[in-house]
């Protein structure tokens, strides 16, 4: 899940002071109710065996990097967007992507808690500025979302603020489709047990520990408020320009091959 923003855990959480009525509470309800548990729906049994995965990876790297120098040539922006849980496998799928290319090609932007500046304009500034120039793949690890879901579970935005993100999200990704942009979305799905199985890793691998940290345990209890926002965001940011892939990731080699597929064949059709 996104990380908490730490500039806003120092200052304090915000708390909505204009809160929503019941009527848009049980409005919200319905529409993720009309639209039924994505999450709950996903397949999380499925695998790949290594050989599968290696011949399915060198075909899709291939196709991926023809991909990339004919989004060049043809001027095409595309920028791919990474979220999931925390220990979902989002870094692994971002350097199999970013393993083929041309570096010249694309670029990865993390975001993290923003700083002064980014704070002194609309949450959406920092994304702005990052997004792929005409002919240039950009690939967001983490995004624009945490609106509706760090800041939303953990109270850094008030309730006003991310409520009314959904609609300035959709037409600010509406604005770059008109433009001629290409927009993947992912969402890595792990289970509870598997996301403890990835933690207990991390612990015991003196390589991988730095990136546990306690506010990972901490967001474990969330669970289901955090499930509860993923849910409405996808009811509500899933467009047929840009709908939310949500991918099964209990499987690494599984859920690398179905970004990297998704990924190529998005980029295919457009070309």
């Amino acid at each position: 899940m996104p990380k908490g923003n730490k500039n806003a855990r120092e200052n304090g959480p915000v708390h909505g002071d204009v809160e929503a009525s019941r009527g848009d509470r049980a409005a919200a309800a319905r529409l993720v109710s009309s639209s039924g548990s994505r999450l709950a729906a996903v397949n999380m049994s499925q695998k790949l065996s290594a050989r599968d995965y290696k011949t399915h990876m060198v075909d899709l790297q291939v196709r991926l990097l023809k991909a990339e120098y004919e989004i060049f040539h043809q001027q095409v922006p595309v920028l791919c967007v990474m979220e999931g849980w925390d220990a979902a496998g989002k870094g692994g799928a971002i350097k199999r992507i970013a393993a083929p290319l041309d570096p010249r090609g694309f670029s990865v932007v993390s975001f993290a808690a923003p700083r002064d500046e980014e704070k002194a304009h609309h949450y959406l500034w920092r994304f702005w500025r990052n997004l792929p120039r005409a002919g240039h793949l950009t690939i967001f690890d983490r995004s624009h979302y945490g609106r509706v879901l760090v800041e939303r579970v953990e109270g850094f935005a008030k309730e006003s603020e991310w409520r009314r993100a959904y609609q300035e999200i959709c037409e600010f990704e509406a604005q770059q489709i008109s433009f001629g942009m290409v927009i993947v979305k992912f969402w890595l799905h792990i289970t509870p047990g598997e996301q403890l199985k990835r933690f207990r890793g991390r612990e015991l691998d003196p390589y991988r520990s730095y990136k546990l940290t306690e506010e990972d345990w901490r967001n474990r209890q969330k669970w289901d408020p955090y499930t509860a926002a993923i849910e409405e965001m996808f009811a509500r940011t899933g467009t047929p320009a840009a709908p939310w892939t949500i991918v099964p990731a209990n499987d690494k080699y599984f859920a690398r091959v179905i970004v990297l597929k998704t990924l190529v064949e998005s980029m295919e059709q457009k070309l």
